[in-house]
């Protein structure tokens, strides 16, 4: 009977240390997914401004030499990241596959012109770069006509510094949220030992030896929690990489080492204080409290 009773308990105990692991991993997991969202929040809006640009018409009748020079010029502009440029026949096929028809054939000729997509590197991406940049292009010979959103960097700017103030503002409540989970967490798990704690006590026992055996359990239950985070965060960059390779293409993977380790550094400290508050609260307790 006696036995009995020792495994069942022996089972709570193990159930109790399993749950809160399972808990502690659940809430660093959030942070850590957070943590990857804020560091690459810089990276992705800097994605969606180098996808802003202009489009610039090319007179009639310039020749291949005429462009390769025009190119190799916003080639070299400070604000240029990329170009691309579309000659006639191509401008055509686009414009056949939006409007479903040939009206090359149903005109007789094409009237479209060559054009040159720039796309501007990401500090560039403000209305009043772009006012400056369009002036200047305005200026070169081969250029027709010069077209670009306004309305479109104006609107990506306002988005990104909203998305970015949130983003802050529940990054710091998700943590003290993380804090209390875990804390919580902590103390239920500890909540069942507490005759334990009081008969160690009793028997004369000091607070640190009491407390010892509760962090060290504790600070390993940290630890744990925070590799298995380490491994589900680790399943969604894979999954992001796999859908999205680009997302990662520019990314240094050293930062995301700082994070993994800042992770399991969080679960360990965080159960490392619950636990040694858990553990005190009870020892200052009377006998009579415990029930």
């Amino acid at each position: 009977m006696a036995k009995q009773e020792n495994q069942k308990s022996v089972i709570k105990v193990r159930t109790n240390y399993v749950s809160t692991i399972i808990s502690i991993s659940l809430v660093l997991f959030m942070l850590g997914v957070l943590g990857i969202i804020l560091l690459n929040a810089k990276k992705i809006s800097d994605h969606v401004k180098e996808n802003i640009g202009f489009s610039l018409y090319l007179k009639e009748g310039l020749s291949e030499n005429d462009i390769s020079r025009l190119q190799r010029v916003l080639e070299a502009k400070e604000y240029t990241n990329r170009i691309e440029y579309i000659n006639k026949e191509e401008a055509a096929e686009i414009m056949k596959k939006e409007l479903g028809e040939d009206f090359v054939e149903f005109l007789d000729f094409n009237p479209l012109s060559g054009s040159v997509d720039l796309f501007l590197n990401a500090a560039y991406a403000e209305e009043g770069s772009a006012k400056l940049i369009e002036t200047e292009l305005k200026r070169l010979p081969a250029i027709k006509m010069v077209d670009y959103q306004m309305d479109l960097i104006a609107a990506v700017n306002k988005n990104v510094k909203k998305i970015g103030l949130v983003l802050l503002g529940f990054s710091i409540l998700l943590l003290i949220v993380v804090i209390a989970l875990i804390n919580n967490t902590i103390r239920l798990a500890i909540y069942s030992k507490r005759f334990l704690i009081k008969t160690m006590q009793l028997v004369g026992a000091t607070g640190g030896f009491i407390r010892r055996p509760f962090v060290a359990r504790g600070v390993l239950n940290g630890f744990i929690s925070g590799v298995i985070a380490i491994v589900l965060l680790s399943g969604v960059m894979y999954s992001i990489k796999s859908n999205l390779p680009e997302f990662f293409e520019l990314q240094n993977f050293n930062v995301y080492g700082i994070l993994f380790g800042l992770v399991v550094l969080l679960g360990i400290l965080i159960s490392w204080v619950s636990t040694s508050l858990a553990v005190r609260k009870f020892l200052r307790m009377q006998s009579g409290d415990l029930y």
